[in-house]
């Protein structure tokens, strides 16, 4: 039996993550963004942790409150914004939701063996652009920024597989899933959204025991160029850093 936090579980994918896990007879730690969410949880069995990711203070009070788990699979995240809008913190909401607030858990949390980064297929079309990672100079486009931060995902758990060899860190594609997010013209339905990452977290299956590696449906796929990129890995480690006033320690 693993112990698994699952960010993001109050509803769509990370709440069928959540229910698959306990299924099969994991202790799954739920997260909300608030106490409303919390007591609305749909899986009164698995406790919940509370940590708005659009804020560096709860995000770090998150990761002090959560404690060690075998798994960590960060599945929070929103879509593409119809503007640009800053957190409490001044930064973009996109950016420090999808991308600097898994980065700070993964930081400040114990090394759990395994970590799964949730990303989209719209990774493929993400630019790595460093040098404005927030939008403060070009126009904004809520679904390209939504794009970029599925490819900084990526490269965030490929930088973390090469700076921890004994952690086993992966990202997901979930597919184009019928939530509030993927919307009712999606695809694929809820299970096969999350079946994928269960598996990563959980498994014995030697496929499954890999790091730096980028899946859908458990098809080990090649992601966006740019997401190998040591340049790209390092320079985002060293923007979030920045940004956050945390480092990830080798």
């Amino acid at each position: 039996m693993a112990r698994v936090l699952v960010t993001g579980s109050t509803d769509g994918i990370g709440l069928e993550t959540a229910a698959q896990l306990l299924r099969l007879g994991h202790d799954v730690v739920l997260h909300a963004r608030d106490e409303a969410r919390a007591a609305a949880a749909g899986l009164p069995a698995a406790p919940v942790v509370v940590g708005d990711l659009a804020s560096l203070a709860e995000t770090k009070a998150l990761a002090a409150q959560a404690g060690a788990f075998d798994v960590v699979i960060h599945n929070a995240g929103i879509g593409g914004q119809d503007e640009r809008r800053e957190t409490v913190d001044g930064l973009e909401r996109t950016f420090q939701v999808n991308t600097l607030a898994p980065y700070v858990l993964t930081a400040l949390m114990p090394r759990p063996a395994r970590l799964v980064y949730l990303t989209s297929g719209l990774e493929s079309v993400g630019v790595a652009d460093l040098t404005d990672l927030q939008y403060e100079r070009k126009p904004w486009h809520g679904m390209q920024a939504y794009s970029d931060s599925k490819l900084l995902d990526v490269a965030l758990a490929f930088a973390v597989a090469r700076l921890w060899p004994q952690v086993r860190s992966t990202a997901v594609d979930p597919g184009w899933i019928r939530t509030k997010l993927g919307g009712p013209n999606a695809t694929d339905d809820l299970p096969e959204g999350a079946e994928t990452q269960v598996w990563l977290a959980t498994a014995d299956d030697p496929a499954a025991a890999v790091t730096g590696r980028y899946f859908k449906r458990r098809t080990d796929l090649k992601a966006n160029p740019a997401a190998y990129d040591r340049a790209v890995q390092d320079g985002l480690l060293a923007a979030c850093e920045a940004l956050s006033g945390v480092r990830i320690t080798t």
